[in-house]
């Protein structure tokens, strides 16, 4: 099983990340010589062990396994795949071949480009101005320095609960002065004072009857 992740001094990341940042990949397996495409590019998050190829990966069936891909001779992994066992905020995300990936090592660089304004914290590359590492072993190296950064992974909010939640907020100031226009004429009504809307008036017939009475004279001139 995938271990939790695990605390060192001020440093936190699962037991398995060390192991798979140092792990050899791409090379051919010792144990598969024989066969055809036994390059490792597997990794058991489980075993921590040697990289694997396809054909030890059937010997890995019910663990934590994860392919590792290449790109400019850097090793890299699949977001959608990390994602699922650490959290890699602060490291900056590339998409290549459609799918977003990030880098597991450092690739340092000596001059930055012209305009940069952000560099990795550990190794100096350029990057975006909202991430703060090139690769997760940069992001491990930064933990030497920050005590709040790690990698554990926060729990995300059931999104249904979140709009229930955004609902009440708006409703709740329509309650509040319903409830506080109530309580006021309740107050009013009991200490014998008027309250600031008029009440409903009677219903009051201007229907007048006219009652024949006494004939009066003209007066003499």
């Amino acid at each position: 099983m995938v271990g939790p992740v695990i605390r060192s001094g001020e440093e936190m990341w699962p037991p398995w990340l060390k192991p798979m940042l140092r792990t050899n990949f791409f090379m051919s397996c010792p144990v598969h010589t024989e066969l055809t495409k036994n390059e490792c590019n597997l990794y058991c998050l489980d075993c921590t062990g040697p990289a694997l190829c396809s054909y030890c990966h059937s010997f890995h069936k019910d663990h934590h396994v994860v392919q590792i891909r290449r790109s400019s001779y850097h090793n890299v992994i699949r977001v959608a795949e990390v994602s699922k066992f650490i959290d890699i905020t602060g490291v900056q995300t590339y998409i290549i071949n459609s799918a977003k990936i990030v880098f597991l090592n450092e690739r340092p660089q000596q001059r930055p480009g012209k305009g940069v304004t952000n560099t990795c914290q550990i190794c100096g590359r350029s990057l975006l101005d909202s991430f703060r590492f090139c690769s997760l072993g940069c992001k491990l190296g930064g933990m030497k320095r920050d005590s709040e950064l790690n990698f554990t992974i926060k729990p995300k909010l059931n999104k249904e609960l979140m709009q229930s939640s955004e609902s009440d907020e708006l409703s709740t100031p329509k309650k509040m002065r319903r409830g506080m226009e109530e309580s006021f004429y309740e107050d009013t009504s009991q200490n014998g004072r008027e309250g600031i809307s008029p009440g409903t008036p009677p219903n009051v017939s201007y229907r007048i009857s006219r009652r024949k009475g006494v004939p009066h004279r003209a007066p003499p001139f």
